[in-house]
């Protein structure tokens, strides 16, 4: 019974959430699911699997390699000897070899020291994936821009619609004041007229935002793989505090980059080192080991045998110079990729500050409006101003709400777009 019990409570509770459906969305989880479903992130995957392949297929460098060679020629002359050896008891005639040849043969080799190569061709293939990884990861982290732009649009569009709401209520008390001014015989039909046609204005308005609103809302719904529709409410984010140090990580990509120069390096003197082999060398071939034998025969050879190969020594040094110069070029890549960071960010805060002390400003100003605002209303009432003087009141008002809400949300947009500039 009691696990009955339990079962149907957990039941309700689910039932209770898919009921009220999903909860507001954070900009925080537009980033993470962005991240998640752009078809980009599936590269870091296949990213990953080269690598590993790469690896493996360095790492059977040190296993036992197999060749097969055969050869057959025909040549125009062959070794004689122009004589024969006559001893007492004993006519020996040295026979002449054919001058159709042969030579079929299987080999294997065994490395025992390949001057550290493979080791190095390991951490190149490693060192490459990284860069890879990492430039996927910059291409990834310019989603964040796109996401604000969707996010903070429709942000705005919402408080405006908010807004909106506001002002068709204020303006319909205006209407139903006027109309009983109407019915009473203190005030002209075209007053009535005039407020009733700035009502239908006003949701004239509130018609396009919600278009506008709705087309943010489906580019959105794109990147973070989830149906979003006039339902769905956004969660205003928190103001945040700046800093000026910079974390992007294309100043990872750039200490990649560079580390991939010196293993190149290190590979580059490996390969001018010695190398040492086990072989062996078994077949079949005309003449065989025996130069004096004309029949076919089998044979083997086995031993160690020693490379080291010397022209590398020539480029050498030029090679390495030009490792270094691409070293240099990525400094000055990195050194220009801070010089223009800083200065966004210096412009960005610079814009922060101003819309911080706009607000503030907006703040009065809307103080001021309304006081006139409901003054214009009370005189409107009592047939003291027209409606058109009232009207222009309510818009002036109204326009000074929009500045408010458009410079809050602009600042939210400031505050995270430099936070995406400096990567804290």
């Amino acid at each position: 019974m009691k696990r009955i019990c339990v079962s149907a409570g957990f039941l309700f509770f689910n039932m209770a959430i898919y009921a009220a459906g999903p909860g507001p969305l954070s900009l925080d989880s537009c980033y993470s699911r962005a991240r998640q479903f752009y078809p980009l992130i599936k590269q870091r995957g296949l990213i990953e699997k080269t690598r590993d392949y790469n690896i493996s297929n360095a790492a059977k460098g040190y296993l036992p390699q197999f060749t097969i060679n055969g050869q057959a020629t025909y040549q125009s002359a062959v070794t004689t000897i122009p004589f024969a050896i006559h001893l007492p008891g004993l006519d020996l005639t040295i026979p002449t070899l054919s001058k159709d040849q042969f030579n079929t043969h299987g080999e294997i080799n065994q490395t025992l020291y390949e001057g550290g190569v493979i080791k190095k061709q390991k951490e190149l293939f490693k060192a490459n994936a990284a860069i890879e990884e990492e430039s996927n990861e910059v291409a990834l982290y310019a989603l964040k821009d796109r996401i604000n732009q969707l996010f903070f649009g429709t942000l705005l569009i919402s408080e405006q619609l908010k807004l909106d709401e506001l002002v068709e209520k204020d303006i319909q008390n205006s209407i139903d004041l006027v109309q009983a001014s109407v019915n009473e015989g203190t005030a002209l039909t075209s007053s009535l007229n005039q407020l009733q046609a700035k009502l239908l204005q006003q949701q004239q308005v509130r018609i396009d935002q919600s278009a506008s609103r709705k087309a943010y809302l489906d580019m959105l719904s794109l990147f973070v793989n989830r149906t979003l529709d006039e339902s769905t409410v956004l969660e205003t984010p928190g103001s945040l505090t700046v800093s000026d140090s910079i974390r992007r990580p294309e100043l990872a990509l750039y200490n990649f980059q560079k580390a991939t120069d010196v293993v190149q390096e290190q590979l580059l003197n490996n390969s001018n080192r010695p190398k040492i082999t086990l072989f062996g060398q078994g077949g079949y071939a005309l003449p065989g080991l025996n130069g004096f034998d004309v029949n076919p025969e089998w044979y083997y050879i086995g031993g160690i045998r020693l490379i080291w190969p010397l022209g590398g020594f020539y480029t050498q040094k030029n090679q390495k110079q030009i490792l270094r110069l691409d070293q240099q070029t990525i400094d000055v890549q990195k050194e220009v990729f801070l010089f223009n960071t800083h200065l966004t960010l210096r412009q960005q805060s610079t814009d922060i500050v101003k819309l911080q002390q706009m607000i503030n400003k907006d703040t009065e100003i809307i103080n001021k409006l309304t006081e006139v605002k409901n003054s214009a209303r009370a005189q409107l009432e009592n047939g003291i101003v027209t409606t058109f003087e009232y009207i222009g009141d309510l818009d002036a008002e109204e326009q000074a709400r929009q500045n408010l809400l458009v410079h809050r949300v602009q600042l939210l947009l400031d505050e995270y777009n430099y936070r995406n500039t400096s990567g804290d």
